[in-house]
């Protein structure tokens, strides 16, 4: 046997070794539990309530985004623009966004809001900056995921680079889109422009079924939304309207972590089949199981935390990695596309175009980052100079997540309200 033979063989049995180490620590661990075995299901009736719960959290979620935009038109009539008058300047609503998705970690319960506040009439203007943020906010996750692996050096290193290349592109997508939206508007023209397509009665057959869909969801989640609605009755405006948005807001964030916790339970095997089966075999191919693996499972924090583990036992590069993280961020608009459903007439228009947005702000910065050369390589570089540099000292890491995550909020808030 030539040496050369030789030394591919060893190669390859180290990768056969490190592959299945690699699965034992991601495979191994149980399954994810339905909340619905605590009643007592098992088996076959598991499985057929699993699936009846998870129509019914998409019920109530998008009765819960249509009681958020009836209460936000009863709170505030037709003074909603100097109610967000504080967020007027787009810094501080790109913060807010940020922010809020941060604390609930759930960008899909911040665009369901935005979606709802929209069709009650909050502005496009401030709406577009904070659904922005949200995408920077979700990424904090998967860095919490990472530190599962502090104790070892090396491991930390792969999983911590894996967590913040997900920050790195976020971060990289709204410097670009951001500013760009400021000078040109286009992901509010482009939005406006489909979403008037759609919704309108000459738009053909696609506005056709658009419309009739809207129509028997609202058809079958007016009822229920209206009753809830009779609460706000009770107290005279403005307070009425904001108990309405307080009980849309819990619902959605009871919803989402339910709606999480079934699809988990249902897809999770599933998805991780298709992580294992597309990664590695190009950017489309990652993009494309990033964006249906959590169109699956309705959450990109809950994908890209897959990752970490199998990026920290140094199966994925984070070359691999990125693709899906940014198929990951497209998939996760698949929620707020839902919650638009929840209305119709003129409130139909706008809610679908905040959706839209989101979709269309997930999509150009994928074309920008594997379109444009050498693009894709800068938040490679970011994470995996961070990933050095959190290993050799755990203080970079705990920076890193303050940092972005409250301080630099924090200062750009302070500094738009004092200029």
């Amino acid at each position: 046997m030539s040496p050369t033979s030789s030394i591919e063989d060893d190669l390859r049995d180290k990768n056969e070794v490190l592959e299945e180490t690699a699965l034992t620590e991601t495979d191994e661990k149980p399954a994810p539990k339905s909340p619905l075995e605590r009643f007592g299901f098992s088996g076959k009736s598991l499985s057929i309530a699993n699936w009846v719960a998870v129509a019914l959290c998409i019920y109530l979620l998008i009765t819960a985004v249509s009681v958020i935009g009836d209460g936000f038109k009863a709170a505030t009539g037709d003074q909603a623009e100097q109610l967000f008058a504080f967020a007027s300047n787009p810094i501080i609503a790109l913060m807010i966004g940020l922010l809020a998705t941060a604390l609930i970690q759930s960008s899909s319960t911040t665009t369901s809001i935005v979606v709802g506040l929209v069709a009650g009439g909050l502005p496009m203007g401030i709406a577009i900056p904070m659904l922005m943020g949200a995408n920077i906010g979700t990424s904090l996750t998967s860095t919490l995921v990472s530190l599962g692996m502090v104790k070892d050096k090396e491991s930390f290193r792969r999983a911590f680079g894996a967590a913040t290349v997900h920050d790195m592109y976020n971060l990289l997508a709204v410097l670009i889109l951001f500013p760009l939206e400021i000078f040109t508007g286009y992901l509010e023209k482009l939005s406006g422009a489909v979403s008037r397509s759609l919704a309108s009665s000459d738009g053909g057959i696609v506005a056709t079924l658009f419309n009739g869909l809207g129509a028997a969801i609202t058809f079958v989640t007016d009822p229920l939304a209206d009753l809830i609605g009779m609460l706000g009755d009770v107290l005279p405006a403005p307070w009425g309207g904001i108990l309405l948005i307080i009980i849309g807001v819990a619902g959605i964030l009871i919803v989402i972590n339910m709606l999480g916790d079934l699809l988990q339970a249902v897809l999770v095997g599933r998805a991780k089949e298709v992580m294992h089966t597309a990664i590695g075999r190009g950017p489309i191919s990652g993009i494309t199981s990033g964006t249906l693996v959590t169109a699956m499972v309705q959450s990109s924090s809950t994908t890209t935390s897959l990752l970490v583990p199998l990026a920290g036992a140094g199966t994925i590069s984070l070359k691999q990695v990125l693709p899906f993280t940014v198929g990951a961020n497209i998939g996760t608009t698949v929620t707020a596309l839902l919650a638009a459903f929840a209305f119709t007439g003129v409130d139909a228009q706008p809610a679908l175009q905040a959706a839209l947005v989101h979709m269309f702000f997930n999509i150009t910065g994928a074309l920008i980052v594997f379109l444009i050369p050498g693009m894709k390589n800068v938040p490679i570089w970011g994470a995996s100079t961070l990933a050095r540099l959190g290993a050799e000292n755990k203080l970079w890491v705990v920076g890193w997540v303050v940092g972005v995550f409250v301080i630099l909020p924090a200062i750009l808030i302070g500094i738009t309200v004092l200029l």
